[in-house]
């Protein structure tokens, strides 16, 4: 069955296109392997992919070089040359920019001054106050978020305080008997638990006790009972 002929434009389908370019891609560089070793000649390919990947044949024992060196003697022509003086081109006129650009920067550093004129001054000044305006906006934002910040983290700290401090009254006022009160100065040895709805010092801690051996007595007719501390 005869193949059908193939119409020659654009592949629309990007894979179809890609799968097309390196089907013929490797038969192209088959042929010219094949012109190569039968002809003896220099053959030399270089290809671009639509995604910019480099795909180049080069006949064997021969450089890329030597075929351009070959080609410029043949045709008479120095493409070398051109794009040398192509690259002096572009680096003369970057050392300008950058000349001029170290010339604005002494300008705005006090430096420079003497060959500019009156309106050449006051441009320059009004240059730098809006750029002084722009900086002073800038670091007015940044110490405001700081404070923002700041502010949030002060606002938990005091939630946190007042937790705190909720629990500590909510087990000041509880009833239960494992909770004593103690002298903030006086001994740690032992805890003193009030009885008989006994009225506590202002200076006293809440905290969680074990009665003594029940063969602990206390003195003679006194109303407090002694608790030791949990290990």
């Amino acid at each position: 069955m005869a193949r059908g002929k193939i119409q020659i434009k654009r592949i629309e389908n990007s894979t179809n296109r890609q799968v097309t370019y390196s089907k013929r891609r490797n038969g192209l560089f088959k042929k010219a392997n094949e012109l190569t070793v039968l002809c003896d000649a220099r053959v030399s390919i270089i290809m671009f992919s639509t995604s910019g990947k480099l795909h180049e044949y080069i006949s064997p024992s021969t450089t890329t070089k030597q075929v351009f060196d070959q080609y410029q003697k043949t045709l008479g022509v120095d493409i070398w040359s051109s794009q040398y003086e192509k690259m002096q081109e572009t680096l003369k006129k970057l050392k300008e920019a950058n000349m001029n650009l170290r010339r604005e920067i002494r300008k705005r550093m006090g430096e420079c001054l003497n060959d500019m004129s009156f309106e050449d001054l006051r441009g320059l000044e009004q240059d730098m106050d809006t750029a002084l305006n722009v900086i002073r906006e800038r670091k007015n934002r940044v110490i405001a978020n700081q404070i923002v910040t700041s502010t949030k983290k002060l606002r938990n700290v005091e939630e946190v305080h007042r937790n705190l401090l909720h629990e500590y009254e909510a087990r000041a006022r509880d009833e239960d008997p494992h909770y004593g009160l103690v002298d903030n100065e006086g001994d740690y040895g032992c805890v003193i638990g009030y009885q008989n709805g006994g009225q506590a010092p202002r200076d006293m801690f809440a905290l969680r006790l074990q009665p003594n051996h029940p063969n602990l007595h206390s003195g003679a007719g006194s109303d407090l009972t002694t608790y030791s501390l949990l290990d």
